[in-house]
């Protein structure tokens, strides 16, 4: 479909995604019922694949990638082009691929793929949506008119039908939504509306330096990095990384509204966030505590601590007017607090939004 042109075309188009249910969902019922006859299996490590198991028979778990004979939550690990023809297969993945997920299964010669949103629509409420579409039914059912303003609001038409397709994946799960994306993460965070030159760069939630590596790759003129990762182990990845580049400032602190301390969970790669459970202790400073120099370019992913860094850096934004690029999918709220917070500071802002995968993750917002 073509993309909206007015703010209540979306509030349409996505209230008519929101009432949809799949045509045929016959191969669904079958599963759950157990008369399919057909052996099953799931595809993708997850929470969603978790919460099948017990509910109906599934044989195992497809995963091109695991070693012979091992298991995950008790189902054997096995290669897509491993199963029988008459396979049934449901797609559980939903964070990056789904999309090529279901392309390489069939590939393998799977004729029979459920998506996960399917066989939810089919189990009438015994099976729960995953997170990610609960927490944005919520937020679209209390917020409706920001979020249509927020399209209004748009820049270009790929904002626009970026923010369509999104917001549409998120409330119901369905891939068919995100056909026209690709997993393009390594582009993240750099648009060519930006114009990057002599950037004074804040890379907040710098993890091992992949991110400031591909910003200096393609601002070879940049006059400084600032780089604030709060895990010990991924500031010594990223000084390795970066060990040949220039004038790169290493801050071993995590960003926030306030300074003092906090629990820091580094185990989850580059997923590693805030934690009230167990973590080593890190260092919390503000943006504006940490900088007295004028800064060209804020990136930040933090793992849902967006909103509080930003409040951090307040001072900074308004005083030296950088571009943002904002991640905004952890939290389905995001898309609309952090737009608001920068016009408040500043309304002239420009509002961008890019797709980065073909699931819920990877969103940015840039306000340039």
């Amino acid at each position: 479909m073509a993309t909206p042109k007015t703010p209540e075309d979306f509030r349409t188009s996505v209230n008519d995604a929101l009432a949809a249910r799949p045509a045929d969902l016959s191969l669904a019922r079958d599963l759950l019922a157990g008369s399919s006859g057909r052996p099953c299996y799931v595809v993708g490590r997850n929470a969603e694949s978790l919460s099948l198991v017990g509910r109906f028979r599934i044989d195992g778990l497809v995963d091109d990638f695991a070693a012979a004979g091992s298991t995950w939550n008790g189902l054997p690990a096995v290669a897509a082009n491993r199963l029988a023809a008459d396979a049934v297969v449901v797609n559980c993945s939903t964070s990056i691929s789904p999309v090529a997920v279901a392309q390489r299964l069939t590939a393998a010669g799977i004729v029979s793929i459920v998506p996960l949103c399917d066989l939810i629509h089919a189990a009438d409420g015994a099976i729960p949506w995953p997170a990610f579409v609960s927490q944005q039914r919520e937020d679209w059912r209390l917020h409706q008119d920001e979020w249509v303003e927020l399209f209004g609001g748009m820049q270009d038409e790929e904002s626009r039908r970026t923010l369509l397709d999104v917001v549409r994946y998120r409330l119901t799960a369905d891939p068919r939504f995100m056909g026209a994306y690709a997993v393009r993460v390594q582009e993240q965070y750099f648009e060519p509306f930006l114009d990057l030159r002599s950037e004074v760069f804040v890379d907040a939630g710098g993890f091992d330096g992949d991110t400031t590596q591909e910003f200096c790759r393609r601002c070879p003129d940049y006059r400084k990095v600032f780089l604030f990762e709060p895990s010990q182990r991924n500031m010594q990845a990223a000084r390795m990384r970066l060990a040949g580049l220039r004038d790169i400032a290493f801050r071993t602190e995590a960003l926030s509204d306030e300074v003092g301390v906090m629990r820091f969970d580094a185990e989850a790669g580059s997923a590693s966030a805030a934690t009230s459970g167990s973590g080593e202790e890190v260092q919390v400073t503000t943006l504006d505590q940490a900088l007295d120099e004028p800064v060209s370019f804020i990136k930040m992913d933090l793992e849902g601590w967006e909103m509080k860094a930003l409040a951090g850096g307040r001072r900074r934004i308004r005083e030296d007017r950088p571009k943002l690029a904002i991640a905004v999918y952890h939290q389905a709220a995001d898309f609309r607090t952090v737009a608001a917070f920068a016009r408040a500071i500043h309304p002239d802002y420009r509002l961008h939004l890019r797709h980065y995968t073909q699931g819920w993750s990877e969103t940015v917002m840039f306000l340039v």
